[in-house]
C-alpha cells in the first residue's frame, strides 16, 4: 500500500497565507505538462490559467464562502470551495495533486465536504458546474450521486482569468446532489 495513502488527511479552512500554494495545487491540477500526470487535466481544452490569487484571496475572505484544505504530513494535497447559497451549497475550485489521484483522496475530500455542506449550513442540496465536455469527470461525479440537469451556462470566452480556450464548444453544466 502506497504510505502517502495510508497517512491521515487533515482538513481546515484556508487563510490569506495559503493562497499562493493553493493557486498552485489548483494550476498543477488542471493545466500545463504537470496536470498530465493526473487524470483531471484541462489542458487538452484549456490553456492558460485556472485561477489566480486575487480569485483565491475572494473565496477565502468572501462571507458565507471558506476554501476546505487538505493536508497530509503537513503538505497540501486538494482543496475545494464551498460557497453557501441559501438552501444549497455550491462546490467549486475542487483540485487533487496530480502525483496523488486515482488513491481514493477526492472521494474523501467530496464526502467530507458535502458533510460540513450539510451540518455547517443546514444545505440540502449541492451544486456545481463542470465543462460539458469532460464527460469523464462528470461520469466520476455521477458515480458519486450528482445528477446531470442539462442546466448550462456559456463559458466566458475571451475572460482570461478562466483560461484560454482551444475549443469552440464550452459550456459549464450545472450538477446537482441531494444531501438530504
Amino acid at each position: 500500500m502506497d504510505t502517502a495513502a495510508a497517512t491521515p488527511l487533515s482538513f481546515r479552512d484556508a487563510t490569506e497565507a495559503d493562497v499562493d500554494a493553493l493557486v498552485a495545487l489548483v494550476e498543477s491540477a488542471y493545466r500545463g505538462d504537470s496536470s498530465r500526470v493526473g487524470w483531471t487535466t484541462e489542458a487538452d481544452i484549456l490553456d492558460g490559467q485556472r485561477t489566480d490569487p486575487e480569485g483565491v484571496r475572494d473565496i477565502v475572505t468572501s462571507p458565507g464562502s471558506r476554501l476546505l484544505t487538505v493536508e497530509r504530513e503537513g503538505r497540501i494535497v486538494a482543496c475545494c470551495q464551498l460557497e453557501h447559497r441559501g438552501e444549497h451549497a455550491y462546490f467549486g475550485m475542487f483540485a487533487v495533486s496530480p502525483e496523488q489521484q486515482g488513491a481514493g483522496l477526492g472521494k474523501a475530500v467530496l464526502a467530507e465536504a458535502e458533510r460540513r455542506a450539510r451540518e455547517t449550513w443546514g444545505a440540502t442540496e449541492m451544486h456545481m458546474t463542470v465543462i460539458s465536455v469532460r464527460e469523464d469527470l462528470i461520469a466520476w461525479y455521477e458515480r458519486r450521486g450528482y445528477r446531470r440537469t442539462g442546466r448550462t451556462t456559456p463559458f466566458p470566452y475571451g475572460d482570461e482569468r478562466f483560461g484560454i480556450p482551444r475549443r469552440a464548444d464550452l459550456a459549464f453544466e450545472l450538477l446537482v446532489k441531494p444531501l438530504v
